[in-house]
This record gives structure tokens, C-alpha cells and sequence, in this order.
């Protein structure tokens, strides 16, 4: 008969295809649920005010018009539900393809087995698959699935969450209107079932079993599936577990299927008492904890409560006296196989000869010890037990009494076993490989030794008393030739006839009474020791690896690994040699990986890479988190480096006098400091220990597994340190930014000392990894601290300095600021405001306008640029761009709304452009015409200064930023400065040549050189903030006399302060300078034409005699 599997047997192929998909949905669920966006929870209170009006569950449906029309009554919430779905598409469609292909899955199902009714597979029914042992597997495996989809879909992504998703995609996609939709099935089948997965929420009732039965599935089918994992043994793995106690063991996944597809037939569960006293009896004698999925665990007790004959069938398993004698039982074991385990592990107890002749004596351990460390795990684990049912409580508190339970012990257990086994496997594995060489070698060596004692005995090969014996001569020979005839390849017949030859050669030297020489009798017993060795090399087999790996399984421990991981880091941070046996016990958590890509590899599917990196990088995420115990534990001994240096140990001047030698030695705190890096040298050493391993597909360097920790913990530690140091109090006078940027800059520099000071000792390039990790912290801030002026927000998945590995902490924000690096901003406009001070340009400082104090001045960018560097201070600089473009949107929209849509205002300019024109000539009667404008318009110029002045100050700060950028450049890296400059130059003089002659060469659109240019002159600070076009807009009417107005409306108010014009020449009290920066900006935004109008306007007006009162 044709192979189920076989890539011309289409009924395979189809169901393979079908369980194939079905693990890859179920990776992509898991996947998901670690990215749902926070605002479809709707939990803060802020997100239920400001998303609530346009996030809807499935009453959406009811009337979807009403809803949609109380959308369009107000703009605003328009606008908020354009953004909302501007930033939330992309994960949205993602999530409702996964649902999709949930739908799709079960409907594929559906279709394969109507398919096999109706006979479109050829000789192929459903009794005939289900008679085929890899069919029987499969469609038990596809209905399970199936099952586990559900599941984890109402675990991981909750019922409220999956309805706002739909109706999000329903509203913001073509889903409305397309006519071959699915979308109705699909919101049927995962409308909120009101399962919670919060600890303490009541179970829904008919829950799963209703769920389970929203798509109709054959039910002859469930009812043959059932049977066949009732009665059969599906996957043979009673053979791996010989012993009846482990029975259960042996058949935990058939067990799990069992579990997921009776809910498709609930009324088993209901009624059926016999059917699950059958079921119970088989499967769960003496568990009742089981896994259903990749470490996805269920308590029967609590699972079955609301069925009848399931509950009963029960009650045996978990009466207390059962309870107690399984959980002795399992204490018994437990310390018996442990004692085993540990005294094969000692040195050079497992040497070759010893495994080959125990076999199955190692193999018997191996079954106790992972049966054992099973049940204890998973009915101890937390998880699995409601703190708030009385009755699991009880039973779980009897088993911790009676197995003497030990979390450190069964920790113990494991690594021990996950080590035995990792040694047995390599042994294994290498005499495999050297198998067929090994029989090769012992062959000739047997054949080699016969052939020499039958030259003694010619008489050729002389011999101490050895006489010719043409006989033995012969029957030697012919020994010879039997042992070379022997043949690799038909090991049966091999081992029988070198079982023959040995006893043919134990009796020739009994006999023949060759005992009396010793010679004769050691070529004898060499030649019965290689024929040994032949049996012993042609009984490895390939099958024992196979026992192993079966036996091996921990995928029950997927996720209740968690719990033991505060052990494992105790361990660690005592011995961090350690590092080498928790290796093994990662290996032996990757063999989880075998069963959800088992399938998927069998039918060849494209989605093998994206399932195995899926389950290959949560494991190694898990390996990163245990061992980040090395770099946490590194650098607490590095705080306290950093505070004996800091604080205690003076450094040493170039020149010291002899007699102050010793008061310079500081011999206590320098072995103090000696003491803690031989500490830190030893924690690198011990992951450094741990070799290179391919876990699942991904290759864990530990090299690189110990940088990255060391940079998760420095970005941790800075970030936190940036976020806590830079909270200002707005009411603090004088202000607080200098004192704490001082006292920042001065951990800053801390962390920087002992971070180059360490480098050696760890083996890593410590400036490179500082300069790459603050730069990514400040980035990413400032991305964050942007997403405010955003409409589409840069999520933390899709931002560039954001990292899975070494990611970037977020903090509570603490006022209006996202970030750090807006308190920092926002500080800084409050302490520079306006109103309050005056900038002197000369000097580059600011001034309390009551005071007359100097408020801040240039040696605040330095101080900056001593604390955040190169990073913080463009940073800064790219967040008060942003800020400027919202000012400059808002001031649009306030010159809208009080000119251009204000009548009487309206008619004041036309009246003033019609007294004015043409402007080329002296204006009659000016002062009247000019102050009854001023007049008629007096309401709006408080609006108008607010918004210049804030520009002008956010211009002058730039222009201050890029000074201190451009100063610290040219003293710090005079090279790249020039190299920077010339560039600019030449690329500017390309520019300007190709416009005079269009004939020359200019930057294509896709050549990304002057967006690339831009960013490094920015950072250097050579560009004018000026110059920078911020926005555009479209002509604005009225534009050019409106500021003309405003100039000479605010002038009166402009006074001569004679304290500051003693020490600073001339000065005005009104911040006249943010008006000119202002002005001199916002003529680089407007329409050409604009500011050489209102130039103009003032000339005009600067000449006109009549006008001088004005001044």
C-alpha cells in the first residue's frame, strides 16, 4: 500500500498540510498576543475618556450608522479615529489575518472530511485513514489543534479585546464592502466567550464545551477520534516506558489530545460515566495536573468540576489517601534516582564500556528521573492550583507535605538529569558516528591476532616453547578468515557467529592445554575482548537515542520553567560555573521544540523558519534572563567601584612628594577596589564557560550573550539614572537644571570611569558599547518625546533604537513630558520664558527682567553636552524643531481664525492697504491711519506676541545648541569638522552650478547623500536654525501688513533700561530679540514675496517724517 505520507498520496498530504497550518496558527497566536496595543484594553481611565467614543465591541453591529454618525457630529473625534487607525492598522490587520486563518483552518477541516465521505480520494475513507497509523495521528492531531487554537486564543488575547479588534478592522478596512468576506463567520466564531484568565474569575457556564461547538464539525468523526484515543496507542510510546507505574507517562500527549477533543462531544463528560471511568483509569490513575500545549497547563480537578461523569470518574484519583501515596511514592523515587544520577555523573564513571554494558540500567534512571521531576512540577506548580477553591488548595498542600517538597531539590534534579542525559546522548551520538569504523578496527585487530598465533604455531615465528602444529596452524587460519568474512550490514548474523567464534576460541585453550602459556593464552583473551567489543559496537543502536529523546521530553515545562528561575540566578551568583550544567538543561528545554515543528517540517512548509525562530527566540530570551544575573551581579561590584573612586581614592598627582606617598597608596579602598574586579572577572569567566549552542535554529555565543547583558544592565541602570535625575520642580527657585545636570553629569561620568576601567577584565570594548547605548537611549527618548507632535506614533516594535534583547526601560510619566529629554526641554523654555526674562545676544546669557539677575547663559548647552553628550544636545535640538513646527501649525491656525475669518478685521486692512498704496510713496496723515489700524485690530496682538515670542525663543535656543554642537566639534574633532565643512561647501557649490546650468550634475531623488549630509552637519552644529523651512503654507492675505501692524502697534512698549544698558551697552527691556530671530524665520516659511513686502512697509515707514512720534 502507498505510504500515508507520501508526497503522490494526496489524502496525506492534504491533512499534513491541514496540522501543519494548524501549529503555525497557533505560533503566530502566541506571537501576537505578546504585541496586543495597550489601548484596546481600555484600562487606564485617561484611554477610556479619550478612546471610548471610537473603540466599539460588538454592539457596534446593532447600529453601525448610529455610531458612525455621532463620529461625524464632532470633528475632533474625526480626527482622533483618523489617527487611531493611521497608528493601529498595521497590528490590526495582522491580528484578523491570524483570526482569519483560525476560520479558515476549521473550514479547511470540515472540507478534507467531506472530501473522504464523498470519495475524492481515491480507496479512501475515513475508517481506512483512521486505520493508517500516521492518518490515525494526524487526524487526531487536526481536530486537537483545532482545539488548542481556541484555547489560547480566549487565554492570551481576552474576548473584549478580540470584538474591538474586529470591528476596528471592520471600520478601517474594505471588510464592509467586500462581498466575499468572512467576516460575519469570523466574528461568530470569536465574539467574546466572557472567559477571563485573571486569577479568581468565575468560569462561564457551558464553558468550553459551547465555544467548542460555534462551527459545526462531523460528528462521526469526534466520535471515531475519541474512540481511537481511547483504545489505541497512537504514537507507540509505551515502548519508551516499559514499567506500568509510567504508563501514564508514556500516553501524557495522547492524554492531552483527550482532554482538548472531548469538549467537541461534552455530553461524554456529561453522562457518559462508564466511557470516562474507561478514560480515567487509563490516562489519569495518578495525575490529574496535565500539559496541553507547549507548557499550557490544566488542573482536571478544577477543569471537570461542572461535569457529572467526568467528575465522578475523578474522585478515586484524587481521593487524599491516593493523593498521599502517589506523592510518597514520588519522594522515593525521587531521592532514589537522584543518588543514581549523581553517581554516574562522577568523574569517569561513564566511560564507554561501562555505558554498552548498562544499557538499560541507565535508560531505567533516565525514565525515574524525568517521570519524577513531571509530576512534581506540574502538580506543584502555582498555576495550576486556584488559590481561592478550598478542595485543589488542600490537595495541593497533602502533596507538598508528603513528597517533601523542595523547589531547590527538584531544581537539583533536573539539572542533574538534563546533564546525565546531554553526556549519555553525546556518547551515543559519537559512537554511532564511529561505529561501523569501530567494528572495522576490531575485526582486523581479531583477525590480525589469529593470523599471528597461526604463524607460531608453523614453526615460522619462533615462540618461547610453543612447538609446530600444523593443526592448530590450520584451525587458527581458518578463525581468521571467519572473523574478516563477518559483515557489518547483516548484524544479526553477524553477532550470532562472533558469539560462536568466542566460544570456539574459550574452548580451543581448554583443550588444547595452551593455559600453561601465557603468551598463547594473552593473543586468546585479546582476541575474545575484540570480538566482544564487535557485539558490544553492533548493539548500539539507533533506537536507544531515540528512548531518549522520548523520555527527555520537557515541553510540559514551557512555561512553569519560570518559576525555578530565581533558583537558577542564586546559583549562578554563588557559582557561575554553574553557567556549564544550566547549558545541558537548555538543551534539554529546546527538545520542546520537536513537537510543534515536527509536522510542519513534514510537509515542507514555507513556515518552518518563522515557527522555529518564533519558538527558538522565547527560549533564548528565557537563557538571556536567567543569565542576566552575571551582568546585574558585575555591576553592583561595579557601583561600588564606582564610589571608591569617586569618593574614596584620591588621584594620584604627577608630581608627589615622598613623604606623602603613603596617604596617596590608599591601600585599604585600592584592595577593596582589586577585590571586587577579581569578583566581576569571575562571573565573566563563568558564562564564558558555556560554549557555543544551537538552541533550536538560533546559535547562542556566550561571548556575545555576556555583551549584550552587559549592555541590557547599562541601559537599565542609565535609563533609570537620566529618568530619575532629571525631574525638575516648576516652583523651585532659582531653578533646579543646573544643580541636577551637574549632579547627573557627575553619575554620568561615574559610570563612564568604571565602565572604561572594567573593559579589560571582561574582554569587551567598553567606549564603543557606552557611545552605541547612551546614543540609543537619548534616540529613542526623543523619538518618544516626538510621537506627541506626531499624527502616526513610531511604535516601540517598529522604532529603530528600540531592541527585544536589550531593551530600553519606559517610566511613568511624571508631568505633560513623555521623557526625560522633554522635562529637560520643557525646563528649560520655562526658565528662559519671555515674559519673565531678557536675552542679551551679545552675550549669549538670559536675564531676570525684575532681577536683573542672570537667569542662564551658554554654560548651560556645555553643561548639557558634559551630562548627555554629542546625543542629548541634538536631541534637544530635534525636539525644539518639533516644537516649533506645532507653534508655527498653531499660530496658522490662530491667523485663520482671528483675520481671516473676522469681517471687521477684514475690512480695517483692506481700508489700510487702499490709504497705503501704492508703497512706494510717502503716506498723508500716517499717524492717524496707522493708530485708528492699530486700534481696530488691538484684540488680536495679544495672541500674536504669545506666538512670536515662543518661536523666537525656541530660535534662539537652537541657535545656541548649534554654537556649543559647532565649539565642542572643532575643539574635539577638528578633522571631521573641516572634512564637514568643505564638503558642505562643495555639495552647495554643485548645487548653485547645476541651477546657473542645468547641463551639470545634481543629487538624483534617490540618492539619500544630502538627507545623510544634513544629519552629521546638524550634529556638528553647522547649519543655521534660521535658514530651516519648518513648514509650508499656502499665500496668506493680508500676511505682510498684519505683521507691519503688529511691529508698529508693539514698538511704544520698548524701553531703555538703563541698569543693563551701564554694564551691556544698549539694551531694550521687551525681548526684542526672539521678535527679530522670529521674524527673520518665519520669512523663510511665507510665500516669496512676503518679507521683501513688509520690509517695504517698515522702509516706507522708517522715512516718513510724520511718522517719528511713533518712536
Amino acid at each position: 500500500m502507498l505510504d500515508f505520507l507520501a508526497e503522490n498520496n494526496l489524502c496525506g498530504q492534504a491533512i499534513l498540510r491541514i496540522v501543519s497550518c494548524g501549529n503555525a496558527i497557533i505560533a503566530e497566536l502566541l506571537r501576537l498576543s505578546e504585541f496586543i496595543p495597550a489601548v484596546f484594553r481600555l484600562k487606564d481611565r485617561a484611554d477610556q475618556q479619550k478612546y471610548g467614543d471610537i473603540i466599539f465591541d460588538f454592539s457596534y453591529f446593532k447600529g453601525p450608522e448610529l455610531w458612525e454618525s455621532k463620529l461625524e457630529a464632532k470633528p475632533e473625534l474625526q480626527d482622533l479615529d483618523e489617527e487611531f487607525r493611521e497608528n493601529n492598522t498595521e497590528i490590526v490587520t495582522r491580528f484578523y489575518l491570524a483570526f482569519q486563518s483560525v476560520h479558515k483552518y476549521i473550514v479547511d477541516l470540515n472540507r478534507y472530511l467531506d472530501d473522504l465521505n464523498e470519495g475524492v480520494y481515491i480507496q479512501q475513507t475515513l475508517e481506512t485513514v483512521l486505520l493508517n497509523e500516521d492518518g490515525k495521528q494526524l487526524l487526531c492531531e487536526a481536530l486537537y489543534l483545532y482545539g488548542v487554537m481556541l484555547l489560547v486564543i480566549d487565554q492570551k488575547i481576552e474576548g473584549e479585546i478580540r470584538e474591538r479588534m474586529l470591528v476596528s478592522y471592520y471600520r478601517y478596512s474594505a471588510a464592509r464592502s467586500s462581498a466575499d468576506s468572512n467576516m460575519d463567520d469570523i466574528c461568530k466564531l470569536l465574539r467574546s466567550t466572557g472567559y477571563s484568565s485573571q486569577p479568581g474569575a468565575k468560569r462561564p457556564p457551558s464553558y468550553p464545551d459551547s465555544y467548542f461547538q460555534r462551527v459545526p464539525i462531523n460528528e462521526t468523526f469526534i466520535s471515531m477520534v475519541i474512540g481511537r484515543l481511547r483504545s489505541d496507542d497512537i504514537y507507540n510510546q509505551v515502548s519508551a516506558y516499559p514499567l506500568p507505574e509510567h504508563r501514564s507517562t508514556a500516553l501524557a500527549n495522547q492524554a492531552a489530545m483527550l482532554y482538548v477533543i472531548l469538549y467537541f462531544e461534552p455530553s461524554i463528560l456529561h453522562t457518559h460515566q462508564a466511557k470516562m471511568r474507561e478514560i480515567v483509569d487509563k490516562y489519569f490513575p495518578d495525575n490529574w495536573v496535565i500539559s496541553i500545549y507547549m507548557g499550557i497547563t490544566v488542573n482536571l480537578a478544577d477543569a471537570w468540576e461542572p461535569y457529572k461523569a467526568a467528575k465522578t470518574a475523578l474522585n478515586n484519583t484524587l481521593d487524599l489517601s491516593n493523593v498521599r501515596e502517589q506523592a510518597s511514592r514520588y519522594a522515593t523515587v525521587s531521592e532514589r534516582a537522584h543518588a543514581q544520577a549523581q553517581q554516574f555523573l562522577k568523574e569517569g564513571c561513564l566511560r564507554e564500556d561501562l555505558v554498552l554494558d548498562n544499557i538499560p540500567r541507565l535508560l531505567n534512571c533516565l525514565r525515574d528521573c524525568n517521570v519524577t521531576i513531571r509530576w512534581l512540577m506540574l502538580h506543584t506548580a502555582d498555576s495550576a492550583c486556584d488559590p481561592n477553591n478550598k478542595r485543589l488548595r488542600q490537595i495541593k498542600d497533602q502533596i507538598l507535605t508528603d513528597s517533601r517538597y523542595n523547589p531547590k531539590i527538584l531544581f537539583q534534579l533536573l539539572l542533574d538529569t538534563a546533564q546525565f542525559e546531554f553526556i549519555l546522548k553525546e556518547m551515543f551520538k559519537q559512537m554511532l558516528s564511529e561505529k561501523q569504523a569501530k567494528w572495522e578496527h576490531y575485526k582486523k585487530e581479531g583477525s590480525e591476532r589469529m593470523t599471528e598465533l597461526a604463524d607460531v604455531f608453523s614453526g615460522v615465528k619462533p615462540l618461547t616453547r610453543v612447538e609446530k602444529n600444523e593443526n592448530l596452524q590450520a584451525w587458527f587460519r581458518e578463525i581468521s578468515k571467519q572473523i574478516l568474512s563477518l559483515n557489518y550490514d547483516d548484524s544479526t548474523a553477524a553477532g550470532r557467529k562472533t558469539v560462536q567464534l568466542i566460544q570456539a576460541l574459550e574452548e580451543v585453550q581448554e583443550f588444547h592445554q595452551l593455559e600453561s602459556n601465557l603468551q598463547v593464552c594473552q593473543f586468546l583473551a585479546d582476541t575474545r575482548k575484540f570480538l566482544h567489543q564487535m557485539i558490544r559496537t553492533i548493539n548500539i543502536k539507533e533506537e536507544v537515542l531515540i528512548t531518549m529523546q522520548i523520555v527527555g521530553d520537557l515541553s510540559f515545562a514551557w512555561q512553569l520553567i519560570d518559576s525555578f528561575t530565581s533558583i537558577m540566578q542564586e546559583s549562578i551568583r554563588v557559582n557561575p560555573s554553574m553557567v556549564t550544567k544550566l547549558r545541558a538543561t537548555f538543551l534539554k528545554l529546546a527538545s520542546a521544540l520537536d513537537l510543534p515543528l515536527l509536522r510542519i517540517n513534514q510537509a515542507n512548509s514555507p513556515d518552518l523558519l518563522s515557527v522555529s525562530q518564533y519558538y527558538s527566540g522565547e527560549l533564548v530570551s528565557y537563557v538571556r534572563k536567567v543569565l542576566q544575573i552575571i551582568p546585574e551581579s558585575m555591576f553592583t561590584s561595579l557601583l561600588k567601584i564606582i564610589k571608591l573612586q569617586t569618593h574614596d581614592i584620591i588621584e594620584v598627582p604627577t608630581r608627589l612628594d615622598k613623604d606623602k606617598l603613603r596617604d596617596y597608596a590608599q591601600l585599604g579602598p585600592r584592595y577593596e577596589v582589586a577585590k571586587l574586579t577579581h569578583a566581576i572577572s569571575i562571573f565573566t569567566e563563568g558564562i564564558l564557560m558555556m560554549k557555543t549552542t544551537l538552541v533550536g535554529i538560533i546559535k547562542v555565543d556566550p561571548k556575545q550573550l555576556l555583551e549584550d547583558g552587559i549592555r541590557k544592565e547599562l541601559v537599565k541602570r542609565v535609563a533609570f539614572a537620566l529618568h530619575r535625575g532629571l525631574i525638575f520642580n516648576p516652583r523651585a527657585k532659582p531653578s533646579e537644571l543646573m544643580p541636577k545636570l551637574k549632579e547627573l553629569g557627575a553619575t554620568m561620568d561615574g559610570f563612564h570611569r568604571s565602565f572604561e576601567y572594567i573593559q579589560d577584565y571582561v574582554n569587551i570594548y567598553g567606549l564603543k558599547i557606552w557611545q552605541e547605548e547612551v546614543s540609543r537611549i537619548i534616540n529613542y527618548n526623543v523619538e518618544q518625546e516626538c510621537n506627541n507632535f506626531l499624527r502616526t506614533k513610531i511604535q516601540d516594535w517598529q522604532s529603530m533604537y528600540q531592541s527585544t534583547h536589550i531593551p530600553i526601560p519606559k517610566f511613568t510619566p511624571v508631568d505633560e513630558s513623555v521623557t526625560f529629554i522633554g522635562r529637560l526641554c520643557r525646563e528649560i523654555l520655562r526658565i528662559t520664558d519671555p515674559k519673565m526674562t531678557c536675552h542679551i545676544d551679545q552675550l549669549n546669557t538670559w536675564y531676570d527682567m525684575k532681577t536683573h539677575q542672570e537667569v542662564t547663559s551658554s554654560r548651560l548647552f556645555s553643561e548639557i553636552q558634559n551630562t548627555l553628550g554629542t546625543f542629548g544636545l541634538n536631541g534637544l535640538d530635534r525636539l525644539l524643531c518639533f516644537m516649533i513646527v506645532k507653534e508655527l501649525q498653531n499660530f496658522l491656525s490662530m491667523f485663520q481664525k482671528i483675520i481671516l475669518r473676522d469681517r471687521t478685521v477684514q475690512d480695517t486692512l483692506k481700508t489700510l492697504m487702499n490709504a497705503i498704496s501704492p508703497l512706494k510713496s510717502i503716506v498723508a496723515n500716517s499717524n492717524k491711519i496707522y493708530f485708528s489700524a492699530i486700534a481696530k485690530t488691538q484684540k488680536i496682538w495679544t495672541a500674536y506676541l504669545e506666538a512670536i515670542m515662543k518661536v523666537g525663543q525656541m530660535q534662539i535656543l537652537r541657535q545656541q545648541i548649534a554654537n556649543e554642537l559647532n565649539y565642542s566639534c572643532r575643539f574635539d574633532s577638528k578633522h571631521l569638522a573641516a572634512a564637514l565643512e568643505n564638503l558642505n561647501k562643495a555639495l552647495l557649490a554643485d548645487i548653485e552650478a547645476h541651477y546657473q546650468d542645468p547641463s551639470l550634475p545634481y543629487p538624483k531623488e534617490d540618492n539619500t547623500l544630502l538627507y545623510e549630509i544634513t544629519a552629521y552637519l546638524e550634529a556638528a552644529g553647522i547649519h543655521n536654525p534660521l535658514n530651516k523651512i519648518y513648514i509650508t503654507t499656502k499665500r496668506l492675505p493680508y500676511f505682510p501688513v498684519v505683521n507691519f501692524l503688529f511691529l508698529i502697534a508693539q514698538l511704544p512698549k520698548l524701553q531703555y533700561s538703563k541698569n543693563l544698558a551701564r554694564r551691556y551697552q544698549k539694551c531694550l527691556q521687551m525681548l526684542w530679540v526672539p521678535f527679530c530671530f522670529w521674524r527673520i524665520m518665519f520669512g523663510t516659511q511665507s510665500y516669496p514675496g512676503g518679507l521683501l513686502k513688509h520690509t517695504c512697509l517698515i522702509s516706507f515707514l522708517m522715512s516718513s517724517e510724520q511718522s517719528c512720534d511713533v518712536f
